[in-house]
């Protein structure tokens, strides 16, 4: 919004003509959204107490965990509210609004953030321990998950091919096909983010690790020469999503100020439903889909574990894992939470690294 109203002014003063760069916008949105996050986050926290939006700790089949977590007991949940208004509202004030990449991405995040809401008053509010109904929440995420393919199949030059990160030249036409690749990366990216988030910090620190990467990725995409001389699918307006993702990174920022251990608050459903779909939605519209298993490596790890969990345990009715989300194994091994939150960090920073080396292996 601000592009238009300052860019439009430049011939009444030069300085303004620094609203058509965006690495400054971006720069911008990361700075804006961390400052509301800061501003509102004392301020969203006390009406979440006020109004009892309390942590839940479920003891029943959990009681080793439990007595490692009871202490949060009654922490303040839902602060995925504070993410999505920092994040909303800096992408509107610094993004080309207009943008229709833009606009189907924080529409995404926002239709998530609201999924994800519902779960968490359900879980809150109706004391129903698993929230909202496991096919409802599924169905929700597939239905979005359909606009965003018919949307790039039928209105966008994004081709529906399937490309492998450190193999060159190699694309796979998938048709049809591609409504379930996108059904499996936006279900996927959302609901694994959502199973991380166990520990302070934990998933709002990979999620930061994981926008900031792919804020270079759109940019470079969206950028005619980068894209040509990094011989990767170049997209004309992806580049605005870099404003999206910064808003991310912000926001992120600001929101484990408040979420770092010990924490004082938890963004629930209502944050990482969001901020998965979001990743995961960008990662379709730059052809980046299978990196976002690199980059966002924790998260995969994490749904891998409780996926394996239930097969080990059908299968032989014995636990592979201690418990699963495997940050809780470490958990009950002894592990303190805040070791084992940094480890996944620095784990994540590595596969980071690691995915934007591909940029010079296309």
């Amino acid at each position: 919004m601000l592009y238009y109203i300052f860019y439009s002014l430049r011939d009444y003063w030069f300085g303004f003509n620094v609203f058509k760069y965006l690495t400054f916008r971006a720069a911008m949105a990361s700075l804006t959204a961390l400052l509301l996050s800061m501003i509102f986050g004392p301020i969203i926290i006390r009406w979440l107490k006020q109004v009892s939006f309390g942590q839940y700790i479920r003891k029943e089949h959990v009681e080793n965990l439990y007595d490692i977590t009871k202490h949060k007991q009654g922490t303040p949940t839902m602060g995925g509210v504070l993410i999505i208004f920092s994040i909303a509202v800096s992408t509107i004030l610094w993004a080309d609004i207009l943008n229709i990449y833009v606009l189907m991405a924080l529409g995404a995040f926002l239709f998530l953030g609201i999924v994800g809401f519902a779960d968490d008053y359900i879980k809150v509010v109706k004391k129903r321990n698993l929230g909202l109904r496991a096919n409802a929440k599924f169905l929700s995420q597939v239905f979005l998950a359909l606009i965003i393919a018919t949307f790039v199949m039928v209105y966008t030059p994004i081709p529906t091919t399937l490309n492998v990160p450190f193999i060159k030249f190699f694309s796979a036409e998938l048709g049809l096909l591609y409504l379930v690749f996108v059904v499996i990366v936006i279900t996927g990216a959302s609901n694994a983010v959502n199973l991380t988030d166990g520990l302070d910090g934990l998933a709002i620190g990979c999620t930061i690790i994981a926008a900031l990467a792919y804020t270079m990725l759109t940019y470079i995409t969206g950028n005619f020469k980068f894209a040509d001389y990094l011989n990767v699918f170049y997209l004309q307006g992806a580049g605005e999503l870099s404003v999206f993702c910064a808003s991310m990174v912000g926001a992120g920022l600001g929101f484990l100020w408040f979420n770092s251990y010990p924490a004082t608050v938890f963004m629930g459903d209502t944050g990482s439903l969001a901020l998965g779909g979001g990743l995961g939605v960008v990662a379709i519209f730059i052809k980046k889909e299978l990196l976002l298993f690199l980059v966002g490596g924790i998260f995969v790890i994490e749904a891998i574990s409780v996926l394996l969990q239930v097969i080990w345990f059908k299968a032989t009715k014995k636990r592979l894992f201690l418990m699963s989300p495997i940050h809780h194994h470490f958990q009950l091994l002894g592990w303190p939470e805040s070791k084992i939150t940094i480890r996944f960090w620095i784990v994540a920073i590595i596969l980071a690294l690691l995915s934007l080396s591909t940029l010079k292996l296309q």
